[in-house]
């Protein structure tokens, strides 16, 4: 009778282990498979000619003004100063103001 216990416990055993490597093995093939079925992580995209252009260009951007005689707008770094006011060249500085 203690032989028939002691076979019925290792068959009991043996099918438990086979059991739980077969279960092991699904898992790990569902985790692969969720794996692949995620998308990849996709790089922010890049700015387009355009946007680095008008990016470029507001970094690059300069204070405009205004000749005190002409009227006329020009770069501030042309500007020439006077009693005070501001003129687009040397010539327009020199001239009596109105």
């Amino acid at each position: 009778m203690s032989r028939i216990i002691f076979w019925l416990a290792l068959i009991f055993l043996v099918i438990f282990a086979i059991r739980s490597k077969i279960r092991e093995a699904q898992k790990r093939q569902q985790q692969q498979f969720r794996q692949q079925q995620q998308p990849a992580p996709q790089a922010p995209p890049q700015p387009t000619y355009r946007e680095r252009a008008a990016s470029q260009a507001a970094n690059d951007a300069e204070v405009m003004l205004q000749c005190a005689h002409c009227g006329i707008f020009y770069p501030a770094s042309e500007t020439v100063q006077a009693n005070g006011r501001d003129y687009c060249s040397a010539a327009h500085a020199a001239l009596p103001s109105a």
